[in-house]
């Protein structure tokens, strides 16, 4: 069941021999960007290395017959943009393209090839000489992309595109050109995927983020944009070995987050597996091998077991004459890592780690058959689930139910007809429609209503990790199906209360709900809906949204609306305190606020980085700005004679000048080591709910009296702070992990549970690991379960989350441990 990725390099392309990286203004735009550029261009003979900048080449003139050749394989024309290569990887280059365009012509012959010829010259040309990291020529990769695109059908707009995904990113080649060669079309493709370079962001998030929505915001006019993307992403998953450890942990957890979710949710289940398996093996590369062994252990008798019952199955079809044909599959790896961490089982009892599929050719067959296995086999009741009738968001249709065999092996059956088999592998490029019209199926703008609804709502967004959390929350939707009293089926996330039912409805449906009945009895709002629950919704003039909504709504539309609504009537309040705290202010130094005209507070509102007077007197309101400095920069010298001002940029607060010694005593330890907006005399503490530690994304939030609370980014209750904007400011870590005047790194408190096996002299063996590897253990708990396991829970002393990670996979090694998490509250 290992998964051993292709011997082809990562990306990256380098320039050629003869040139010298051109400088870039932004380095570390590299570490900032999403996409997954594993060893960045460097002159050649010197290795790839991640510190240098992207340098584009230098743009060589195409003549008109060079950009039109036709090519039957790679000819003395092209194999001169092959310069410095071997003969090895000339044909290793020539078989590729053959390939691909033997793969088009097979599953599109209608298709012209003219487009795919010139874009495939013209990239070998503006790839000239880059390399990459494992020495091979670049051009492998743009054309691994355009294969893969191939395999899934695509037209030859969308593989001419996929070849020339990286032209405008790494050479010097612009859209505009590309739309005169090769037509607005693939131009607009092109600027779809290329990656937001040439623009600073604050943090490496914030651009992650914008090149998410650039993305998505091209694919609501064409979904070829996101295809290619996921093609070039799982070509780059594909080869990741390439890349330092630390860059394929965090392109891997981008993967896991973002494209395999955004694969799931466009029906593409063979590619979303891929992706999710590359991923898992540099996420937890220890649980990855766990999983692996223990499957591998069982993968003998599994498949033998699915034999015996596929030989079943097909007599059964010829005996009751259903035409169709049967395969058989053990779950993929991750899957079954989320079982095991969700339901806190051995791989073992996995209900569908062995699954049969049986596509028919119609409907009435499916249903026939699914009531011929439960005459054979006795169904698990719960387990009977009916996506033919009810599809998933995704479109995703098929009968699900879970037999027992004879010994009481549990086994699932997914049964399915051919258009649906399709649909589910390859989602939806299976109902590629881009013919002369240039349109889309209904069935796949059906698909991509959640796009539309999520760039609608993004206008109200003007926060990129409220952004990020909404697409998050929006890209994997475990589905409950309810009904209104009318009988319309409404679609929710699992666990989803009546206030998502309410929203789904309409907003304003929303806003004034005051109670609910679910089945005709009155309920809380904070229920949990079920499958078949008929849910009615009583609502009141007038009535507005409450914050605490926010702690059980699990809808993207239900959350943003509330966010939005409770972010506009919090800033009219937070703008009214600011004007009060103003003129109080004004008052105490004898200042007539009547004389300051908008143009000065507009001026004032521009040095703090804002826009208008608004956003001034709001950020005075919220505690982020203080009502002194404010006036002091209105009239230089008008507070001279009170305290002096907050240091220029920082964030006023009333204890801004207490001393270290005062924040240790009264916010503990380790607030020392974090800076505001690159201050150290700021109130500044860690969030007890999450307790981050160093190394560890993080977000601060003002809080009233309090000082600056650093929440992990992770952190549940972020997600409930983020539509208060206002409140969000910038945090990091000081760059020194050792306190002054001291040689032992600063350590911070984590609470570790470990579930295991309750044998004799396990307790010795974690001690003996985590004492080893010199870490303090401030406190032991144990507690017996039912079923014959244990719970140890360890408070340790870290340095970061390096050291923890290295900590728990110690743990994680030792016989008999089931699992080993991080609790964040201690």
């Amino acid at each position: 069941m290992a998964i051993a990725p292709p011997a082809s390099s990562q990306a990256g392309p380098q320039p050629k021999p003869h040139e010298e990286p051109k400088s870039q203004p932004d380095v570390e735009h590299t570490e900032t960007g999403i996409e997954l550029e594993a060893a960045l261009p460097v002159a050649e003979p010197p290795v790839a290395s991640d510190a240098t900048p992207r340098a584009k080449r230098k743009k060589q003139p195409v003549t008109p017959d060079s950009s039109a050749l036709v090519i039957a394989g790679v000819d003395e024309s092209s194999a001169s943009h092959l310069a410095g290569s071997s003969a090895k990887d000339i044909h290793v280059v020539d078989a590729k393209f053959h390939r691909l365009l033997e793969t088009v012509h097979e599953n599109r012959p209608a298709d012209d090839l003219e487009i795919i010829r010139k874009a495939w010259a013209f990239c070998l040309q503006q790839h000239e000489g880059q390399k990459r990291a494992s020495g091979e020529p670049y051009i492998i990769h743009p054309l691994e992309v355009a294969q893969v695109l191939a395999e899934l059908k695509m037209d030859s707009t969308a593989i001419a595109a996929g070849l020339l995904h990286d032209a405008v990113e790494d050479t010097d080649v612009t859209s505009a050109e590309i739309a005169k060669r090769f037509g607005d079309q693939v131009a607009h493709i092109v600027e779809g995927v290329t990656k937001l370079e040439k623009i600073k962001f604050a943090n490496r998030e914030d651009h992650q983020a914008e090149n998410i929505r650039k993305m998505l915001l091209a694919m609501v006019t064409d979904v070829r944009v996101v295809i290619i993307k996921l093609a070039d992403r799982l070509h780059n998953m594909r080869t990741l070995e390439h890349l330092k450890p630390e860059k394929q942990q965090k392109i891997a957890r981008e993967t896991l987050d973002i494209y395999a979710p955004l694969a799931h949710r466009l029906g593409m289940g063979k590619l979303r597996g891929e992706l999710e398996d590359l991923a898992f093996r540099y996420t937890d590369p220890y649980a990855y091998e766990q999983v692996s062994t223990e499957v591998d252990a069982l993968r003998g008798a599994g498949e033998e077991f699915l034999q015996k019952i596929v030989k079943q199955l097909e007599a059964k079809l010829k005996e009751f004459k259903i035409e169709g044909r049967v395969e058989s599959r053990i779950k993929r790896l991750y899957s079954i890592q989320q079982k095991l961490v969700d339901q806190k089982i051995p791989v073992d009892q996995v209900y569908d780690l062995l699954a049969i599929r049986v596509i028919c050719n119609s409907v009435q067959d499916c249903y026939a058959l699914l009531g011929l296995l439960h005459s054979i086999w006795r169904p698990v009741p719960g387990r009977i689930k009916d996506f033919i009738a009810m599809p998933r968001p995704n479109l995703y249709q098929s009968l699900h139910t879970t037999l027992i065999a004879e010994g009481g092996h549990q086994f699932e059956v997914q049964i399915r007809t051919e258009d649906m088999h399709r649909v589910a592998e390859e989602g939806i490029a299976a109902h590629w429609k881009y013919k002369a019209s240039d349109n889309v199926s209904a069935k796949d703008e059906q698909r991509l209503a959640w796009v539309r609804q999520l760039m609608e709502w993004q206008r109200e967004m003007t926060d990129p990790n409220e952004f990020m959390s909404t697409l998050k929350i929006d890209l994997y939707p475990e589905e409950v199906y309810t009904f209104t009293p009318k009988g319309k089926v409404v679609v929710l996330p699992k666990d989803a209360s009546p206030i998502d039912f309410a929203y789904a409805i309409h907003t304003e449906v929303g806003n004034t709900t005051v109670g609910a009945k679910v089945n005709g009895r009155i309920v809380p709002l904070r229920t949990k809906l079920r499958n078949g629950d008929i849910v009615e919704i009583t609502t009141q003039a007038g009535h507005a949204p409450s914050r605490d909504w926010l702690s059980f709504t699990k809808s993207s539309r239900a959350r943003n609306k509330i966010k939005h609504w409770l972010n506009e009537h919090q800033r009219e309040r937070a703008i009214e305190i600011g004007k009060k705290l103003l003129d109080r202010e004004a008052r105490k130094y004898k200042l007539s606020l009547g004389k300051f005209h908008e143009a000065d507070y507009d001026k004032v509102a521009s040095e703090y980085g804002l826009g208008t007077e608004a956003e001034l007197l709001a950020g005075v309101g919220f505690g982020k700005f203080s009502a002194r400095q404010v006036l002091n920069k209105l009239e230089p010298g008008s507070t001279m004679s009170a305290e002096p001002a907050l240091p220029e940029g920082g964030v006023g607060n009333t204890v801004g000048q207490m001393s270290e010694a005062v924040k240790r005593v009264f916010f503990g330890k380790g607030s020392d080591s974090l800076q505001v907006e690159g201050q150290d005399d700021l109130l500044v503490y860690r969030a007890r709910c999450c307790n981050p530690i160093r190394g560890e994304e993080i977000v601060g939030y003002v809080t009233r009296g309090k000082g600056v609370a650093v929440h992990a980014r992770s952190c549940p209750n972020v997600q409930n702070l983020l539509y208060e904007s206002d409140r969000r400011i910038q945090v990091e870590w000081s760059p020194s992990p050792t306190e002054p005047g001291t040689t032992k790194a600063q350590t911070y408190p984590v609470k570790l549970t470990v579930l295991c096996d309750d044998r004799s002299g396990m307790l010795k063996e974690f001690t003996a690991i985590i004492s080893d590897d010199g870490t303090n253990i401030r406190s032991v708990d144990t507690k017996p379960m039912p079923d014959g396991q244990v719970v140890v829970d360890f408070v340790v002393e870290t340095v970061d989350v390096r050291h923890l990670n290295k900590l728990v996979q110690n743990l994680r090694k030792v016989p008999g441990v089931r699992d080993v998490q991080r609790v964040q509250k201690i």
